[in-house]
Formats: C-alpha cells, structure tokens, sequence
C-alpha cells in the first residue's frame, strides 16, 4: 500500500479500550522542588507552566508513517499557544538535513568545510570551518522564521540578536511573540575526522514579554535595554519551552521534547523526512552501562570514585557489575543512554572543577530530554535543570541516566557532605 489515509484522534479525555496505545500525558509544572529535597522528587518529571497534549494517531501509513512535520502540526492542533514553535522546528528541521549532508561529505577532498577556520572561539578551541559553517546554517534558519528575538551558541561570544543585515552588528528585538534559541551547533566537531558520530543540540526559551526597546532611547540608554533583552538567554533549564538534538551518525536522528515526554524520528532519506520511530521514550529505570572518561578517576570526588568502585566490582545497590561504553561525542552518548539505559558522565575535577559541558546550551537541553524520558540529571548535589546560568559559556558538571544509578550518585554525595 504506497499511501493511507490517517485519522487523527484529538481526544482530551481518552478511553479505556485505547488506553494501552496512548502516550500518558502529564502535566508539569516549572516551579517544582528540587529533585533532591524529598525522596519522592525522583519518582516523576518536574511540571510545565501548561499542560501540553501530545498527539495521537489511530492509522499510520507504512510507506511515509508519521512525519515530524505532521508531529509538530498534530501538536499546534491541541496546543494553539505553541503554534509558532511548530515554525521553529520546521526551521531547525531544515538545519538538521542540510547538516547531516555536511557531515557526511566533510572528508571529501572537494568539500569547502575540511582544515581549520583559522580562529578559536569563547571557548579558547579552534573552530574548524564546519563548526563555522554549521554554526551560520542555524542561524540563518532560525532567523527566517521570524519567530526568534534572541540566540546563543557555542560559537558566538555573546548573545546575538537577529538581523536583517548579518554584516551590521545591530540588535533587532521585534513586538510580538519570540522565543530565545541556544545551541551547541556541532557537539563532537573535534571527532568528526574519525567518523565519530557529531550531533546538534538546541534549547528554546520563552522570550521575557517585558522585553521591550525604546524605539526613541539615546546612546547607553539603548545599549541598558538590549542588554536586559539579551540577558533572556540566561534562564535556568526549568524555563525550556522545547528541546531538541540531531544526531549524525549510521542514520540521522532527531530526538525533541515539548515538556510531555520524549520522541524520536529517524531521517528517511528516500522521501526527505525525518519519521517517527522512537514514541515515548522510556530510558530503563537501572542498568548496568557507564559512559565516562574513566582516565580522569584519581581526579573525581571521593563519592563519585566510591560509586564508580561499586559499578566495576558490582557491589554497588544493584548488584550489577558495569561495563563500559563511551564515544566521547555528548550527543551520541547520550543518545545510547537514553535507548538503553545506563549512565553518562562529564563530572568535575581538580583541573576542571566545574567540568567541560556548558550549562545552558548542552547541560540544560539534554537534561530537559532525559528527564522527560523518566531519567535524571544531576551534578552531584543539585539537579542541573534548577541551575541559574551567570555567563552565557557557563560550564557545569554533570551525571545523567537511568533514575535508580543516578539515585546513587545523589545520594552518595547527601551522606558524604553529611560527614
């Protein structure tokens, strides 16, 4: 059958007969407890300021099945207030296949993005020119939307404003809805050279309604207002409307969020389309799968070294003994962790105590989409998603996974801080 008709079921109240293939959909709320204050907080995922409803589908066609275009427009249908985030992911759809393409031809002797930019970014790292490229790629889509106010990325060294002219430095903050896009543009670039599987990875706030530029302000006057709307991209991880990461390697993977669980669709390059084919993901609750630079130990908190000892020799809560899996690419990692549970580590050290990964373009949005999974994210001693970012290229440590192990961790760091 090369086509079907589908019927979509926009059903607030659902019943029982169908219950066993419908997505449970919950509310959340953004101003939940901590994680760790009582022993119940890790039991379910904090709650959203609305309630969002996820679609469901009665018939799927075998040869397109459910398109994330189709996904996103079901979602607009039962959630009218984010329509203008369907836009968005269109946009950021778009960015995702021209970037897989890129990936997948940057070693060819002919391609424009091989070598070196020439310049480092914020970070003190070398750009390569696909870093560069990929980074410019986002933006351009998402400006066009014209539903942003406000982006950042690990390649900028501030946050920018969207133009209309990208040779011009102005800030254009428009009325109206927007919303605040941060990125990481290609997590993993450094392995690219290897075909070490890279990935993207973006956040979307809520742009502040408050925003709002004196269109006759003078001189520092006007520079004040724009900084207090660019400072709108410093919100903690409990703030995220959506996020999202693509993942570049043996397929193409785009895995999102909307704050009522998690989903993923796999690109099908026969017809264009990223298709659904991961519903509601659940990352197994306790595992026996670690995903860390396990050469750093000696370097570790003595309650993550104690925890880590636990895992090898299996003596640790489950009794299970771990074995190791790591890419070093934080996208692919994490993508495994999510499908087959486990945990992913990027903890601080004596010579990086806060860690290597950015709070708020890599820590928040992949937390976001782990705990949405049923999964948590922690540093140790605070849930990552309730962190207030200072600086923009702030960094964090981090430890995410299946809920049980990273229990675990959790509480190997209440007792030791309790000595």
């Amino acid at each position: 059958m090369l086509c079907c008709h589908s019927t979509f079921l926009a059903l607030l109240f659902l019943s029982s007969a169908v219950s066993a293939f419908i997505v449970p959909l919950t509310s959340f709320s953004r101003s939940s407890s901590s994680l760790h204050a009582v022993e119940n907080a890790v039991a379910a995922p904090p709650a959203v300021k609305r309630a969002s409803k996820t679609p469901v589908f009665d018939e799927v066609c075998e040869t397109t099945g459910v398109t994330l275009t189709r996904f996103m427009l079901e979602v607009a249908m039962l959630n009218p207030e984010l329509q203008e985030l369907t836009t968005l992911f269109g946009a950021i759809d778009t960015a995702c296949k021209a970037l897989s393409n890129l990936v997948k031809r940057s070693q060819l002797p002919s391609s424009v993005t091989l070598g070196y930019e020439g310049a480092v970014n914020v970070q003190g790292e070398d750009q390569k020119k696909l870093d560069v490229i990929s980074n410019d790629i986002l933006k351009r889509a998402l400006r066009f939307t014209g539903k942003l106010g406000v982006l950042a990325s690990e390649e900028e060294d501030t946050p920018v404003g969207l133009v209309s002219n990208a040779k011009t430095q102005d800030i254009i903050i428009d009325e109206g809805e927007r919303y605040v896009a941060v990125f990481d543009p290609l997590d993993g670039s450094s392995n690219v050279d290897a075909g070490i599987p890279t990935g993207t990875i973006i956040g979307i706030y809520e742009h502040d309604e408050n925003c709002a530029v004196d269109e006759n302000c003078i001189g520092d006057e006007c520079t004040e207002q724009e900084a207090r709307c660019l400072a709108n991209t410093l919100q903690p991880g409990t703030n995220l409307v959506a996020a999202a990461y693509c993942l570049y390697s043996s397929s193409t993977f785009f895995v999102l969020t909307l704050g009522a669980g998690t989903y993923g669709f796999t690109l099908d390059d026969q017809i264009g389309e990223f298709v659904l084919s991961h519903p509601n993901i659940k990352i197994p609750e306790t595992s026996s799968i670690m995903s860390m630079n396990e050469a750093n130990t000696e370097m570790w908190d003595e309650p993550l070294q104690k925890v880590l000892s636990g895992w090898r020799s299996g003596t640790g809560p489950s009794g299970k003994r771990f074995s190791s899996r790591y890419i070093g690419s934080m996208v692919g990692d994490v993508h495994r962790t999510l499908l087959y549970g486990g945990v992913f580590g990027y903890p601080g050290d004596k010579k990086n105590v806060n860690g290597k990964l950015r709070l708020l373009y890599e820590g928040a949005p992949m937390s976001f989409i782990m705990e949405q999974a049923g999964g948590l994210s922690t540093t140790g001693r605070k849930r990552v998603m309730e962190i207030q970012p200072e600086v923009v290229h702030q960094r964090v440590p981090i430890m995410m996974g299946s809920k049980n192990d990273i229990q675990e961790v959790i509480d190997a760091y209440a007792a030791w801080d309790k000595k």
